[in-house]
C-alpha cells in the first residue's frame, strides 16, 4: 500500500508595514539571502533589494532600496 503525498502550501509569518503585508525573517542574514534569491529569480540588478529591521517587532524584512 502506498501513501499519497499531498503537498501543503508554506505560509511564512507576515506583518503589516504601512499598507503592505511583508514576510518576516528571523535574522538579517536570512533576509539578505532571500533578497539575493529574489533578485536572481526576477532578473533584478544585484543589491537592488536590501534587508531592514522592523520597527514593530524583532524581525527583518526586505525592500527595494528606493522604498527605505
Amino acid at each position: 500500500m502506498s501513501r499519497k503525498y499531498t503537498p501543503t502550501p508554506y505560509n511564512p509569518p507576515k506583518c503589516w508595514v504601512g499598507e503592505k503585508h511583508k514576510i518576516c525573517y528571523d535574522s538579517e542574514e536570512d533576509a539578505e539571502d532571500a533578497a539575493r534569491l529574489s533578485e536572481y529569480e526576477h532578473g533584478l540588478p544585484i543589491h537592488s533589494l536590501s534587508a531592514y529591521h522592523c520597527d514593530m517587532g524583532d524581525h527583518w524584512h526586505i525592500a527595494n532600496k528606493k522604498q527605505q
